[in-house]
């Protein structure tokens, strides 16, 4: 099982006894950085990872007002969830550091308790929503290669020469299996089950958006069967067999990748089939 990543925290306050009593209420639960000043901590949050800042707003130089005015207002680190720690207790402070993007606040003397509990509910905020840019980022990717696969290879297949297409598919299949593999985690290693090898393929091919899945239970005679009702080319398959080509073509680099087999192929949409169906067949010693 992967260990969970640890949350990074950049603490900046130009006190030291303030820094030091961050430091001792959050060093065993988290990665932190400190930073003295305004300016050093614009230059920590371009130089690390950070997922969430304490800042204090009264400091010489930049202010924390104007330090969460900057992070907000740059596309890279603007949700980067800020908490502003301060001795202000005026509501206009607050309005303020509201207005200039900080995402709560603490009083000082700063209480522990409070402190980790806010500093928790901000980090959960800032997982989620690295997850849901994570999954935009994969949608864009499938969409992508969908748009490319689609439209721009049956347009060169048409009038390729037959060994100009078989040229045109192999890189295709090249460049399809390249990305899968390089936004499927659990897609490598070595094994000689076919039912586990079925079980990547469909993992790396659902990457694209097909829906894929192993049909029964256990290995039989050396082969597993996977189906789909969703292939990851759209209505384009329905019509277009050299789609299928190219689905088969990623299924046995897959097979290949991990150990010796071959791809049967049984049905497919392309052919007029209502889904599509593989045999996946590792060689038996």
């Amino acid at each position: 099982m992967e260990s969970e990543i640890t949350p990074k925290i950049l603490i900046v306050d130009d006190e030291p006894q303030n820094l030091d009593l961050m430091e001792a209420y959050l060093s065993q639960l988290y990665e932190l950085t400190l930073a003295k000043s305004g300016e050093e901590c614009l230059q920590k949050v371009k130089e690390k990872e950070i997922d969430l800042i304490l800042l204090d707003i009264m400091m010489p130089g930049m202010s924390g007002y104007d330090v969460a005015k900057s992070l907000k207002e740059s596309q890279s680190t603007r949700h980067i969830p800020i908490i502003m720690v301060t001795a202000l207790s005026e509501k206009e402070d607050r309005i303020k550091g509201i207005e200039v993007g900080a995402d709560d606040f603490l009083t000082k003397p700063v209480n522990r308790v409070e402190l980790l509990t806010r500093v928790k509910s901000l980090l959960r905020i800032k997982s989620l929503h690295d997850e849901l840019v994570t999954e935009k980022e994969h949608l864009k990717m499938q969409n992508h290669i969908r748009k490319v696969l689609t439209s721009i290879i049956p347009s060169l297949l048409s009038s390729a020469p037959p060994e100009q297409k078989k040229i045109i598919i192999r890189q295709m299949v090249d460049m399809v299996e390249d990305i899968v593999r390089s936004s499927c985690t659990g897609c490598e290693g070595e094994t000689t089950d076919s039912q586990d090898v079925a079980e990547i393929c469909c993992k790396a091919m659902n990457q694209l958006g097909a829906s894929y899945f192993v049909d029964g239970d256990g290995d039989k005679n050396g082969c597993s069967i996977i189906k789909a009702h969703k292939c990851p080319w759209g209505e384009e398959s329905k019509i277009n067999p050299i789609m299928c080509n190219l689905t088969t073509g990623v299924f046995s680099k897959m097979v290949n990748g991990v150990t010796d087999g071959e791809v049967n192929v049984n049905k497919t949409m392309g052919n007029g089939d209502d889904h599509c169906c593989f045999d996946i067949c590792i060689e038996r010693e």
